[in-house]
């Protein structure tokens, strides 16, 4: 049911009116941050087809939102490293995991293309 639930939220997301920056803090206050979360599991290796299925989805949605500031071929160019790792975790590539863990950077991220805290 909760693997159900968050592919729902990030097609929500994707096909609602949000802003790419609600559609981005959604994705990532879902996957990223719980204890639980997803893209936890999967840098343990632990993150069934089901739930890497349901991270590429989200990922996907979260590259063609435009990213708060920096250069949207740098977000896409992130994000396409990140979806093809996750795909290499699906497919039991050896070197997925490893090229997910290099590819999830949040400082990477973060400090290109996260506005600044109000």
């Amino acid at each position: 049911m909760k693997k159900t639930a968050l592919s729902l939220l990030c097609l929500a997301f994707a096909l609602s009116t949000a802003s790419a920056d609600d559609l981005i803090k959604g994705a990532m206050k879902k996957n990223w941050k719980p204890e639980d979360a997803v893209a936890k599991k999967v840098g343990k290796g632990e993150a069934t087809d089901a739930e890497l299925d349901s991270l590429i989805k989200c990922v996907q949605a979260i590259c063609a939102a435009t990213p708060p500031r920096g250069e949207k071929a740098a977000w896409v160019e992130k994000c396409k490293a990140l979806v093809g790792a996750l795909q290499k975790v699906k497919a039991k590539d050896a070197a997925g995991v490893s090229e997910f863990k290099k590819a999830n950077n949040c400082k990477a991220c973060h400090d290109v293309f996260k506005p600044a805290a109000k």
